[in-house]
């Protein structure tokens, strides 16, 4: 289902991606990137689905994956702002809306057992999470 491969992943994370069944392509714009496209989001946003861009950084596997990046940017439908969202990122000439979320000590990056799988986990509970604030 990729478009696109300008990199390749390591191969567990390209089965879990054609197992995902999102449509999604690894980009090189001045950094590499993963892009979902079509990802679905929780009730409550502006749109039922967006894309979504994972910064795939030198030493991945190992050192660890943080944020997500949205295109469109994301918005509550209940027009109540959405903290740390407010930087942009150009990606292949889009400007994508930065999701500063981060790993805690209570919930490390763990080599080998983390990866892109564990991540988008995460990227799916901060879009939940938003909405039990």
């Amino acid at each position: 289902m990729d478009t696109r491969g300008d990199f390749l992943l390591p191969a567990d994370d390209e089965r879990f991606l054609h197992e995902f069944g999102l449509r999604w392509e690894t980009v090189k714009d001045g950094a590499q990137w993963l892009l979902l496209h079509d990802f679905s989001l929780p009730q409550g946003y502006n749109t039922d689905t967006a894309s979504v861009a994972i910064l795939i950084v030198a030493g991945y596997p190992i050192t660890p994956l943080d944020m997500a990046y949205f295109y469109p940017a994301l918005q509550r439908a209940d027009g109540r702002p959405i903290k740390a969202t407010e930087s942009l990122q150009e990606i292949c000439g889009k400007k994508w809306q930065r999701w500063s979320r981060h790993r805690t000590a209570v919930n490390p990056w763990i080599p080998g057992q983390d990866s892109i799988e564990s991540h988008l986990l995460l990227v799916q509970d901060w879009l939940a999470r938003e909405f039990r604030q």
